[in-house]
């Protein structure tokens, strides 16, 4: 018995599809990262266990292993969750304590509970499933996901909508937006026949109350009474949110697991609405329960921030005002030229049919504050809060949210002489995908000063538009020019060309990037800037998942450090608050600028008055 056991052990690995390594003996997880059995209790487990290859029913021994990876799994509050593992009656072995992520743990509770006659342990309901976004962000991410074996194999997922549809129509809509990675490619059809089969559609009507409660019984249905949890993707316009939300709150929860929901920008048009719509929520939902999501902070250089500062010793002593010159934050958006008809806007004028319909790849605004509220207000604070912060005292969500709030309070409000707006020019034949007959900002930059130790009288040069000459999305990070150069003579007149520079890139290419002056081969003493650089499409040959991908994987962790908090949300609306009454004031107005230009030349002139050179390069 002992031989045909350790013979089992040594057998080749039942294979599993996703990105952990999971050795099985007959489904049941042995190994996974972080979460390793010993010998001993791999032989105990197959002699008493008493698994059978390709059993179609759990047994006691299995549900209770499974039970125990799902309680770790739903203490959102864990990082790295410790679990006991205690054996049955009679059983000598002591206890045994590990190490389990919980992106493992989902994995390896899949494999478990992958059965027919187990009810699926994580339902995710995508409200407002018919939309765009729905349908070229969201299901595509989950898909993703599942493909890659971040979600359990019999995850439930659920579309939601007034619209008049069956499940087979909603499968027919995204089906046709599923793919998988090209590095990714093995039983794609395969798992995309299973994603689509554990899809279902709700047609909400047009009375939340009854919609969610349909949704609710249909969850329960497919869940058939085991322990589960619920994550919501509130897709839905602003003015639907909140009754959305509190039909939700009353109706949709589940009593057996944990409730999340994620809503997406703006968050309130001003601060007086973000206010109310925090209170609104936090009526209904408890604070860790909300995700306030941002695409654009599912990137990598976003995540890369923190990585670079604390992980590497020779960045951290520098982060500071003695040796940091100016921070300048850059997104940009360039002009994209497509076929058909413009979308329609939420308000306004219905917009016109054009051949040749050139469009912003970020968008359209049609009225209120435009680009401050859509990217300034979250994206751009978001970005210089985690730069700036202090060092957490753990990587631990509300640890990182802290200091983020910290820097934003930090942060002085901003004066509206040092804030440039601006508005690209219509063309002629209205070939312009938005509407000019307002005074909507599609550009502003602006220089902030945080008021603490570390950054005191650092500039913060922030630059975001849309309609301009490139598609840049960069952070640069000057230093201090060298006291008392020896080469100051051999550098030439622009000094500031040959100061020292952080470059963190996203787009065009992502990239890491120092600027250093270095001398020219030769016999002559000459000098020139060059650059360190790390290309990662060159480093690295893997496709980058997307944003989506990141953050939807990050609220089924429960890690919510790149989503704001209702005291960020203030905190930054608070920042922006003067500029935002003097454009209510009708005291600032945009300048116009060309498209596929630069922006306002007034940038040029505001970044003078700080002392900073606009680099473009």
């Amino acid at each position: 018995m002992l031989m045909s056991s350790l013979a089992a052990l040594n057998s080749p690995p039942v294979a599993l599809h996703n990105s952990y390594s999971v050795t099985t003996i007959h489904h049941l997880p042995l190994r996974a990262r972080g979460f390793n059995f010993c010998p001993r209790l791999k032989l105990w487990i197959h002699h008493h266990f008493n698994l059978r290859l390709y059993s179609k029913k759990p047994g006691p021994a299995t549900n209770d292993l499974k039970n125990s990876i799902l309680n770790i799994q739903d203490n959102a509050s864990i990082k790295d969750a410790t679990r006991t593992v205690s054996l049955g009656k009679g059983a000598s072995l002591p206890k045994i304590q590990h190490k389990f992520p919980k992106k493992a743990a989902i994995s390896a509770a899949s494999s478990l509970g992958g059965q027919s006659d187990v009810g699926p342990s994580l339902c995710i309901a995508v409200i407002g499933a018919t939309g765009e976004l729905a349908r070229r962000k969201i299901f595509p991410a989950l898909f993703a996901l599942y493909y890659s074996g971040f979600l359990p194999e019999n995850v439930g997922i659920f579309g939601y909508s007034r619209k008049n549809l069956t499940d087979e129509d909603l499968r027919s809509i995204i089906a046709s937006t599923l793919t998988c990675r090209i590095d990714h490619q093995q039983n794609c059809g395969d798992k995309m026949d299973a994603f689509l089969s554990q899809t279902h559609y709700i047609d909400g009507g047009h009375d939340n109350k009854e919609g969610m409660a349909k949704l609710n019984a249909q969850m329960e249905q497919i869940e058939r009474g085991s322990k589960a949890n619920r994550i919501f993707y509130l897709s839905v316009p602003q003015e639907a949110l909140l009754d959305v939300a509190s039909c939700l709150a009353d109706k949709g929860q589940t009593r057996n697991g944990w409730n999340r929901i994620i809503i997406e920008k703006p968050f309130g048009f001003d601060p007086l609405s973000s206010s109310q719509l925090t209170k609104s929520l936090l009526s209904k939902f408890k604070e860790n329960q909300i995700y306030r999501i941002d695409h654009l902070l599912g990137r990598n250089i976003i995540e890369n921030l923190t990585v670079l500062r604390f992980s590497n010793l020779v960045f951290e002593p520098l982060w500071s005002r003695k040796y940091i010159r100016s921070v300048q934050v850059t997104l940009s958006e360039d002009v994209v030229t497509q076929t058909g008809s413009r979308p329609k806007t939420s308000s306004g004028p219905p917009p016109t049919i054009s051949d040749q319909v050139m469009v912003m790849s970020c968008g359209w605004y049609s009225d209120g504050y435009g680009i401050i509220g859509d990217i300034v207000q979250s994206h751009i604070l978001q970005t210089i809060a985690l730069l700036a912060m202090e060092p957490p005292i753990s990587l631990d969500d509300e640890d990182i949210r802290n200091e983020k709030v910290k820097v934003l309070r930090s942060t002085r409000n901003l004066d509206p002489k040092d804030v440039i707006l601006g508005q690209y020019k219509a063309v002629s034949g209205d070939k312009v995908g938005f509407h000019t007959n307002n005074v909507t900002p599609t550009y502003f930059a602006a220089a902030l000063y945080i008021d603490n130790a570390r950054w005191d009288g650092v500039p913060f040069l922030i630059t975001t538009g849309m309609g301009l000459i490139k598609h840049r999305v960069e952070i640069r990070i000057q230093f201090h020019h060298v006291p008392g150069n020896l080469y100051r003579e051999r550098l030439g007149h622009n000094i500031d060309m040959s100061t020292n520079e952080l470059i963190l890139r996203d787009v065009p290419d992502e990239a890491i990037l120092v600027r250093i002056n270095n001398k020219i081969p030769g016999l002559a003493l000459q000098l020139g800037a060059s650059e360190l650089n790390l290309l990662y499409k060159d480093k690295y040959k893997m496709e980058v998942p997307d944003s989506y991908e990141h953050l939807l994987l990050d609220v089924i962790d429960g890690d919510n450090h790149l989503f704001m908090r209702g005291d960020e949300l203030e905190a930054a609306w608070n920042i922006l608050s003067p500029v935002l009454k003097e454009i209510d004031k009708k005291n600032i107005s945009p300048e116009l600028y060309e498209l596929g230009g630069r922006g306002p030349i007034g940038t040029f002139y505001l970044w003078a008055k700080h002392g900073i050179r606009w680099l473009d390069d």
